[in-house]
């Protein structure tokens, strides 16, 4: 393979969660440290290739949902990763287009490939925020121009709940801007679970030691730390279950190197991808 050019600013020496996780959902934005990253957590949990592409899966039937059925007009993306197909503001303008989109992500590549897909959307926009920071994500110069909070917002935070171990008071994080938003807003959440602690710890001390923050929890771990909201039917439940489509808009090929890895989901069904849209009480 030809040496890898990589652009001024952005860390190659350690893996990141959205390049990682783009080269999962089959995308080229990625480094060898990614993808030896990825490689190595797969020899010891396969099945984080199918719940990967199935939280991808569940982002556009959650987008759907929200723009359809609860009528959501704008949208905040907390560490949305790299742009692939089938993007939050693809789903909802190509259902609502006068949705309006925020992006947040800590990783300066997602910046940089962001600004690119969107540099003709007035309406959508990509911001570099660490997503623990709340406040200073409110009080970013894009997110009041594009946000109102005088009318219900999605939040959504996809695949990141794992990267919000206690010590960084994750309730705190997603409830942030919930808290402040109207009746009728909704926060969409999913996170890796594992329903036998031992092993969820062993897969939590393997990630936080290539670098990565990371807390595997259980399902009723999960439960309890968005019992603030009520989850719409059919509520948290491992994300293959949620409002499944019979025909949906499918993900890029899987790489070559990881295609075996496809369908081992279903050696182990106590490790999966778990979460739901849930609903700010009135």
């Amino acid at each position: 393979m030809a040496e890898e050019r990589i652009p001024p600013g952005i860390p190659s020496d350690v893996p990141t969660s959205a390049r990682a996780y783009g080269w999962l959902l089959g995308g080229k934005d990625n480094y060898e440290v990614d993808r030896q990253f990825i490689k190595a957590q797969l020899e010891q949990f396969p099945a984080g290739l199918d719940i990967t592409r199935q939280n991808r899966l569940f982002l556009y039937r959650a987008v759907r949902y929200l723009t359809l059925e609860a009528g959501i007009r704008q949208f905040i993306d907390m560490g949305c990763g790299l742009p692939t197909d089938n993007n939050v503001h693809q789903v909802a303008q190509g259902i609502a287009p006068e949705s309006r989109v925020v992006y947040v992500d800590i990783d300066p590549i997602v910046l940089v490939h962001g600004r690119a897909l969107l540099a003709d959307n007035d309406l959508t926009t990509v911001i570099t925020a660490d997503m623990r920071d709340q406040e200073e994500i409110l009080k970013h110069p894009d997110v009041q121009r594009l946000i109102d909070f005088d009318e219900p917002v999605g939040v959504l935070f996809l695949s990141v709940g794992h990267h919000l171990p206690d010590e960084y008071d994750p309730r705190r994080i997603l409830t942030t801007i919930i808290d402040r938003a109207v009746p009728g807003s909704h926060l969409t959440f999913s996170q890796v679970v594992c329903e036998d602690p031992a092993e969820g710890t062993l897969m939590t001390e393997r990630v936080t030691a290539a670098g990565i923050p990371w807390q595997t929890r259980t399902p009723e771990e999960v439960d309890r730390l968005l019992s603030d909201l009520d989850p719409v039917e059919p509520g948290l439940v491992n994300l293959a279950q949620w409002r499944p489509m019979d025909v949906q808009p499918p993900l890029p090929p899987v790489p070559a190197e990881i295609a075996h890895y496809e369908g081992a989901s279903k050696l182990n069904p106590k490790v999966y991808e778990y979460g739901g849209v849930l609903r700010k009480r009135a």
